[in-house]
């Protein structure tokens, strides 16, 4: 498969030791692969590693006291498996040892009693791959099919994107004991992913697939914890306009989104082009905001008379995202409403697929995805 040069800095595990966590198959074992050659690992998916160290966990510091503590920073793939682990790796980092320690689930580690080691390890995240990265890239590709290495680089993603869903998002899940009824979780996943980038109604999910609503709130749950999902929060900082409270739901991806959702071949001009034009700009902020350790808060603004801006990046920069050849003045109504309630935003832009830049009323600025996107991953956002 190949390799992309990933943006998440590592640069800091010859020092201290990190959680890095990310969903299945955006690409952390193949990173650290290409960044630590030569370095232990310890795969926990692997049948005979997960039986040896959940039988007998003391064995992994017997078998890093083996070994210099200088040496590379030892590897444990998947450690939610096996959270009794941790003990160990807190006792050998205080031997001097590093580590990195991967995950595709949080939710065991913590909401469990596991130890988290006390800062003593720095956190990062892995998400799909983004235009940087890419350098070249093919926008209606990514909105098709999302942008995780292994389908990207896929001969028939369709294909490997639906075997995705199927054994990962549902039976790993029932696996890890979180769900009773994967039949039930199932369609609740279908009916996320219709309605991925809208405000959260846990009433009309829970009405559709025959649950309660506590059941529906405690599945957005676990695809937060699960790292499926992100919960985005409303800006409430507006007085002259009420904002609402509720947030909205995205998936990771794109792709998995659409797979979930059984959408295939969505071309530009439709609805649901639309929707996952807004969803692809998600991904990509999300993923510089974390790369880029900017802890600014990433929400939405919405009024109670539905005036909405889709993105704030924390009172700094104020983003509408609009499918549209040509933006017009229609297209400016959440970002004037906004300027109107005199906060200290510095941008204010429409993101478009425009051919070129323009410089509008209440200086907001139209910007076609690609050099917004070229801009935000320079930092000038």
């Amino acid at each position: 498969m190949q390799y992309f040069e990933r943006s998440v800095d590592l640069s800091f595990t010859n020092k201290k030791s990190c959680f890095l966590f990310g969903p299945r198959q955006t690409g952390k074992s193949s990173l650290l692969k290409k960044r630590f050659p030569h370095t232990k690992t310890i795969d926990l998916l692997l049948s005979e590693n997960y039986l040896k160290y959940s039988a007998h966990p003391e064995l992994l510091r017997q078998e890093v006291l083996a070994l210099p503590p200088e040496s590379s920073p030892i590897i444990i793939d998947e450690i939610q498996k096996i959270p009794l682990l941790l003990n160990e790796v807190h006792y050998l980092i205080e031997k001097g040892y590093k580590f990195i320690l991967t995950g595709s689930s949080a939710r065991k580690l913590k909401r469990g009693a596991a130890n988290l080691l006390g800062g003593r390890a720095r956190e990062r995240r892995l998400f799909p791959l983004t235009t940087f990265e890419l350098e070249k890239y093919d926008l209606l590709k990514i909105i098709n099919i999302g942008s995780l290495p292994a389908i990207y680089t896929s001969d028939d993603p369709r294909d490997d994107l639906m075997s995705y869903v199927g054994t990962y998002l549902k039976e790993e899940i029932q696996a890890e004991g979180l769900v009773r009824g994967i039949h039930q979780f199932s369609h609740f996943l279908e009916m996320a992913a219709i309605m991925n980038t809208e405000l959260l109604n846990f009433a009309k999910i829970a009405s559709d697939v025959s649950l309660n609503p506590k059941t529906i709130k405690e599945y957005f749950l676990i695809l937060e914890d699960t790292l499926i999902g992100h919960t985005l929060p409303p800006y409430t900082k507006t007085t002259k306009r009420k904002s609402v409270s509720t947030s909205k739901f995205y998936f990771f991806d794109v792709g998995v989104a659409n797979a979930l959702a059984k959408r295939f071949s969505i071309e530009k001009g439709s609805e649901l082009f639309g929707k996952c034009f807004e969803h692809f700009i998600f991904c990509e902020i999300r993923s510089y905001l974390s790369y880029q350790k900017d802890y600014r808060t990433l929400s939405f603004w919405r009024s109670k008379n539905r005036q909405e801006v889709d993105f704030l990046i924390g009172d700094d920069v104020a983003i509408e995202v609009k499918a549209t050849n040509r933006v017009q003045k229609k297209h400016l109504k959440g970002l004037k409403a906004l300027s109107e309630e005199n906060l200290p935003f510095k941008h204010k832009i429409v993101v478009s697929l425009d051919s070129e830049a323009r410089k509008l009323e209440d200086g907001i600025m139209v910007e076609p995805y690609h050099s917004f996107l070229e801009k935000l991953w320079k930092g000038i956002y």
